[in-house]
């Protein structure tokens, strides 16, 4: 190793002061870990998406990485047990007169194992067919032990009125669905919350992955149907929006837009009146998405705060023909659009000033 290869990248009594900690030296982002008195370093960019392992934690011997929790040795950069053909490049590491050298022309290589790609990270192309729509019901409910709900009900009028105009329909239930709050990877960095999200793509068993399959490969048009609760949407309706950012983030960060002539319709129902806060937010939120509405994109019900009784709430949508005609004009102005748009198929597959409030994203270089 020739000696001009070794830089200084600081004194021994300071990078010891931490277990692990993120250095810049000769423009090259170092990962560099203490651990019994002995020095390891490693490239700072993870192998996944390129996450800074620097400001992450040690595990053992094992780095970990802050946004996704990969990890590697701290010495050879190698993977975990299992995948250890994962590795970032490692660097030779030597102390004289009290300074850490590294010597960065001998790093080892990075190498990274095969990983078949997620099966919702294909190409988003419309299969050939009749108009396909997606009910979402966000209404939180013991399966076991179910309950009337007016916004289901008006969904399943919705659902049952496609048939009569050759649409083919899904129902999602979010309370049969197991699947993980939102962990804020978003907050961690715009590029460490993904498309596909983190999440589904680290854990078989999270089933938010028919949600992100209905909206973004299979339907064309979604009606998402939800309570009112406390004056806003269901805590299912937030608990799925929250994990939704991984679509709307892909605008920002790569101007990726998934949701390409989609159409989105409401159904709003509860015993207490908010219903245009409720609707604002939900159009807000799917416009940002990308989705298109419908002349007159939502129906609603509610007693308001001056009849606080819910069964008497119950009875008037259960048996209301005004409110089920209503859910099934919506589905049709909402399949009459979406025929439209795909007819014209004029929807552009990336928007210069979408995304974060219409502007670029500027962040420093990833590393």
């Amino acid at each position: 190793m020739a000696e001009e290869n070794w830089v200084d990248i600081g004194s021994t009594a300071e990078l010891s002061g931490a277990p692990l900690r993120r250095v810049t030296t000769k423009n090259r982002e170092l990962a560099v870990s203490c651990k019994d008195g002995q020095f390891g370093v490693v490239s700072n960019a993870c192998n996944h998406v390129g996450g800074p392992l620097g400001d992450g934690r040690l595990d053992g011997e094992y780095i970990v990485c802050p946004w996704h929790n990969w990890k590697f040795h701290r010495c050879t950069g190698k993977g975990e047990p299992g995948f250890e053909e994962d590795a970032v490049p490692a660097y030779p590491v030597k102390i004289e007169n009290d300074r850490v050298l590294v010597d960065l022309a001998a790093a080892t290589k990075r190498t990274k194992k095969p990983h078949a790609p997620h099966p919702l990270a294909r190409k988003v192309e419309r299969a050939p067919g009749p108009l396909r729509l997606a009910g979402i019901s966000t209404s939180a409910m013991d399966e076991a032990n179910p309950r009337f709900s007016g916004s289901d009900h008006l969904l399943g009028h919705a659902l049952q009125s496609c048939v009569l105009h050759g649409a083919e329909t899904r129902l999602i239930r979010l309370s049969e669905l197991k699947f993980r709050a939102c962990e804020g990877y978003y907050s961690k960095s715009a590029h460490a919350c993904t498309w596909p999200c983190s999440i589904t793509q680290m854990d078989d068993g999270d089933q938010m992955d028919r949600v992100y399959e209905a909206l973004v490969h299979w339907a064309d048009v979604i009606i998402v149907a939800s309570p009112i609760r406390w004056g806003a949407a269901s805590s299912l309706y937030f608990k799925m929006a929250e994990r939704l950012n991984c679509v709307q983030n892909a605008v920002t960060i790569r101007n990726q837009v998934l949701i390409r002539n989609k159409v989105a319709g409401f159904i709003i129902v509860g015993g207490q009146d908010n219903i245009q806060g409720v609707a604002g937010q939900m159009l807000g939120f799917f416009a940002e998405l990308g989705f298109i509405f419908p002349q007159f994109p939502y129906v609603a019900h509610s007693r308001g705060w001056s009849r606080e009784d819910m069964e008497r709430n119950v009875e008037i949508v259960r048996n209301s023909a005004e409110l089920a005609e209503g859910a099934s004009m919506l589905a049709k102005r909402c399949l009459d659009l979406a025929a439209h748009l795909i007819a014209q198929d004029d929807a552009p597959t990336s928007i210069e000033r979408g995304g974060r409030k219409a502007h670029d994203l500027h962040m420093e270089p990833r590393p």
